[in-house]
């Protein structure tokens, strides 16, 4: 998959994703990322990106024309352009499974206040990853690649490939044990010990759903 990043802070987004799994990724050409500066189609000698908003208010506002001209030089027939900002859809396991099946995403990372309204036209899709307020979209953009190249094939390698992990069914997943079957004299579920794979299997599916029940009722609502 290839992603480009719009931003003029590329060293937040790179930085979470230069190590353990997402860097194999890199390293093997599962996922091809590159970032572009909108700065660089600024014509004014200080590179100028953003201005005050109209009407007044606190902030800056990123302007419109650097950002078009940004997204117009990397966009191709198949590419998907996102903008990460606080008022899009909130980022969820379907849209990652969604956005991996896209042959090019291009992320433009939000900053300051907003963006000018006026470029929203060129987006495909506006994504939150949750109800608070960061300083930019960067960290955003880094919690999407990293959640959408999960799902890319090659990422893991068949026998560990997570098939069954939190909200692939709409529930939290069950609690997981590993070694020392004793810790602290808190023992592992008899069941996990029995080699009974049906019985596992029945007995996760009832704490998934316990769990979800407990921490993330909001979840059940919604099926």
């Amino acid at each position: 998959m290839k992603v480009d990043v719009i931003t003029i802070f590329p060293k937040i987004v790179d930085a979470p994703l230069c190590e353990s799994i997402i860097l194999r990724a890199r390293e093997k050409k599962i996922l091809n990322l590159s970032f572009t500066d909108p700065r660089s189609f600024t014509k004014d000698k200080h590179r100028t990106v953003d201005d005050r908003p109209y009407g007044g208010g606190a902030g800056m506002v990123m302007k419109a024309e650097p950002l078009y001209r940004a997204i117009k030089s990397i966009r191709k027939k198949n590419s998907y352009v996102i903008l990460t900002s606080p008022h899009g859809k909130v980022f969820d396991h379907k849209t990652a499974l969604k956005l991996s099946k896209k042959k090019h995403l291009v992320i433009v990372c939000g900053h300051y206040e907003s963006v000018d309204a006026r470029i929203e036209s060129e987006f495909d899709e506006i994504i939150s990853i949750g109800d608070y307020i960061l300083t930019g979209g960067e960290l955003a953009a880094s919690v999407i690649i990293d959640s959408v190249t999960r799902q890319l094939p090659g990422v893991f390698k068949k026998e560990s490939a997570p098939i069954e992990e939190s909200f692939s069914k709409g529930l939290l997943e069950a609690p997981h044990y590993t070694r020392p079957e004793v810790w602290r004299r808190k023992k592992v579920p008899p069941v996990l010990l029995s080699g009974d794979h049906k019985k596992i299997e029945k007995w996760r599916a009832q704490q998934s759903l316990k769990i979800t029940k407990k921490l993330r009722p909001d979840l059940l609502r919604k099926k």
